[in-house]
């Protein structure tokens, strides 16, 4: 048999590392399934929706760094990607999808199927060309790997079923694809210009996000010269909160503690690797911004000095520029208060914990940061499952923690989980999915049962999609189509062959968690948490409080505790005394 152009394709993605492609198979996909099977060196993940597939991809790349791979038949296979494909291209994972594509002779015909994927995908794409010859390849493959690797972001290969069978025209060679350096050395007339404003500012407030990965310690030693306390986005909670002498926080809708107040409060915000989106939050005044992408420079705030550079090599240049400040008097006013406002709902959580009926979903997201490895990869659903996470999962370190924080898509969690899990065997890989986002892409159940998937999925089961009440209770429209009742997620999984348990007691809750992560094949632990268990944002406006108010008295919980609690007092405690 002669060599294909699917086959070429298959060599290529082995040069690149790329060890799994996610999808379903179907017709137009077919030589390439086939190539697949016969070269034996790439796995296919078969998924139950090609939506769960790209975010299973997605998850892959933005966890590892490297290139991964979904596929999508003709037509309906094609655009059952672009949620996850979205979710990749604002994440800036790389991810290569192939969207095969009807008959070539066919195309512009109103075939059966056709869509036209060169024109759907560009938007959530840096790259997207369709293969019309077997003379393309390998060269136009090679460009959107190099593409994606390049700007971290999804490249798509439009790629008719007839030309995928059709003999490779070229050969196949070797061609090295490069990883880019992140480093973005920032102009020392802006670092210069940067020291003087923090000169010059009597309070200062650091506001950090995911671009600080890797520069956690340049960021602490920044925060302890100029006494400056430290807020972050969702994004920067898993680099940043642990451990952290000077933290007040978070921001934005799924915020908590004293970081809107500190950012408010400030002389000088200075925004750190963060396109925080929620530009409400900010105080439009007074404000730095350093990013490695200078697109994010005043995107979201009026700039007084916008900054292009990576976070260490720009605080490296900095530091020693700045002189070390004695006066905490702003920090320590800031921590006193982010203390005070985590310390709101102590009481909640020292009654007995056979009080707290219905479950609260608090207490199951403390719990299950208890029993969380050290190094597990937590995925979490878009909605309250985003607030349980930010307020209660610890990072650190070595813990990740992610969701769709940018594109915010239902039904993120368990595809992620899939992804996490197919990268890292050996780690721990957690759920956190609401009901409403597993019940949307409640087949993937079945993928993890299939290819045997060690991850454990904790369902906050409370029949009702809880962000969206409360988005419909502070806007003063009563909620409507929200609350549909618990469905039996337990005896579902199980009937799908994955070990289950429905926890109703929270005095369960612990055993029954602690159960599914020593299960060693997919597990599910269905808690029945209290719908009324909703948050509010740390800053809301007299409207927001009105229409809350004209539509509903729900209970509204806000706050956070555990190990956050503790990480308060210890900062407060090394408050020197007056």
């Amino acid at each position: 048999m002669s060599r294909t152009v699917a086959d070429q394709m298959i060599e290529l993605l082995h040069q690149a590392g790329v060890e799994r492609i996610y999808g379903l198979v179907g017709d137009s996909l077919n030589p390439l399934a086939d190539a697949i099977r016969r070269d034996g060196r790439i796995r296919w993940v078969h998924v139950h929706n090609e939506e769960a597939g790209a975010l299973a991809a997605a998850a892959e790349a933005q966890l590892t760094g490297r290139l991964a791979v979904c596929a999508g038949s003709c037509g309906p296979g094609n655009t059952h990607l672009i949620q996850g494909l979205y979710d990749a291209h604002r994440t800036g994972a790389p991810v290569l999808a192939i969207a095969s594509q009807i008959p070539s002779t066919e195309i512009g015909t109103n075939y059966f199927q056709e869509t036209h994927p060169e024109r759907l995908f560009t938007e959530c794409s840096a790259f997207c060309e369709q293969i019309s010859r077997p003379e393309q390849m390998p060269r136009l493959q090679r460009i959107a790997m190099q593409t994606a690797i390049a700007q971290r972001d999804v490249s798509v290969l439009v790629l008719p079923g007839d030309v995928s069978a059709e003999p490779a025209a070229r050969d196949t060679g070797r061609s090295d694809l490069v990883t880019p350096s992140h480093t973005v050395v920032p102009d020392e007339e802006k670092v210069d210009e940067l020291a003087r404003l923090i000169t010059e500012a009597q309070k200062v407030t650091l506001f950090v996000g995911a671009g600080i990965a890797g520069a956690r310690d340049e960021v602490l030693q920044l925060a302890g010269t100029v006494q400056a306390p430290v807020g972050h986005s969702l994004g920067g909670k898993e680099w940043i909160q642990y451990d952290n002498p000077y933290d007040v926080g978070m921001s934005g809708l799924l915020g908590y503690g004293a970081c809107y107040e500190a950012t408010q409060d400030a002389d000088l915000l200075i925004l750190i690797g963060t396109d925080f989106p929620y530009d409400g939050f900010l105080p439009q005044r007074n404000t730095v911004q350093i990013d490695a992408d200078a697109a994010n420079l005043g995107r979201r705030t009026v700039l007084d000095l916008g900054v292009h550079g990576d976070t260490r090599s720009t605080l490296r240049a900095l530091l020693p520029k700045l002189t070390p400040r004695t006066d905490r008097s702003f920090l320590d006013r800031m921590l006193r208060k982010h203390a005070d406002a985590l310390e709101k709902v102590v009481g909640a959580y020292t009654r007995k914990v056979e009080d707290l009926r219905p479950v609260h979903p608090e207490h199951v997201a403390a719990v299950l940061d208890d029993e969380l490895a050290d190094d597990a990869i937590a995925t979490v659903d878009t909605g309250m499952c985003n607030v349980w996470a930010a307020r209660y999962l610890t990072p650190t370190g070595r813990r990740r923690i992610i969701g769709s924080y940018r594109h915010g898509t239902m039904a993120n969690a368990l595809p992620h989980a899939i992804g996490a899990q197919c990268a890292y065997p050996d780690r721990q890989v957690v759920s956190l999915s609401g009901d409403g986002g597993l019940t949307m892409l409640l087949g993937e159940l079945l993928t993890a049962v299939e290819h045997d998937l060690p991850l454990t999925v904790v369902a906050f089961n409370n029949g009702s999609l809880g962000m969206i009440r409360l988005e419909m209770m502070v806007a003063g429209y009563p909620s409507f189509q929200t609350d549909h009742g618990p469905a039996d997620l337990a005896g579902i999984a199980r009937e799908a062959g994955a070990h289950a348990t429905l926890v109703e007691d929270p005095a369960d809750v612990r055993r029954a968690i602690r159960a599914a992560l020593d299960h060693p094949g997919p597990a599910l632990v269905d808690v029945r948490t209290d719908p009324n268990a909703l948050s509010i944002p740390p800053h809301i406006t007299a409207a927001q409080v009105r229409g809350f108010a004209l539509a509903s008295s729900r209970t509204v919980l806000d706050g956070g505790v555990g190990k956050m609690i503790e990480l308060a007092r210890s900062n407060l405690r090394s408050i020197p005394r007056p």
